[in-house]
């Protein structure tokens, strides 16, 4: 039996020095159960990822953003899936953003990104990230 394959894409999305970060709710799976993470989310058949990650980051946060250029890719192997991680530079219109389906925010500093407890997936990017700078 194959694996369940995910292919995602996360947007960056700064304010100045500061990133969004989001923190994902409670979930029966625990190592990503309010773990956080960069909002987005499944790329759906037919859709290209810049027009996927527009799309979730409206379901999930009422906010419309601009897509950049993409960041880092990451692949990863959860306990019960596997997941390419695709993320993008991206600039907020507003700042005028829910919570929809997330149970807290913060911006923070790149340097203060560690101090979260991240996905794996998300933990891989931010040190993807770091090294193509």
């Amino acid at each position: 039996m194959s694996r369940k394959h995910l292919n995602v894409v996360c947007a960056v999305v700064r304010d100045g020095n500061k990133i969004l970060c989001t923190q994902r709710c409670r979930s029966s799976k625990d190592y990503v159960s309010e773990h956080w993470e960069f909002p987005g989310g499944q790329i759906e058949e037919g859709e290209s990822p810049e027009e996927a990650l527009i799309r979730e980051i409206k379901e999930e946060m009422d906010w419309n953003i601009y897509v950049g250029r993409p960041l880092a890719k990451v692949d990863h192997s959860y306990p019960d899936f596997d997941i390419t991680l695709t993320a993008f530079d991206c600039m907020a219109r507003d700042y005028d953003y829910k919570l929809l389906e997330h149970i807290d925010a913060k911006w923070l500093t790149v340097g203060e990104l560690p101090k979260l407890q991240w996905t794996e997936a998300d933990r891989e990017l931010i040190e993807s990230m770091e090294k193509t700078k």
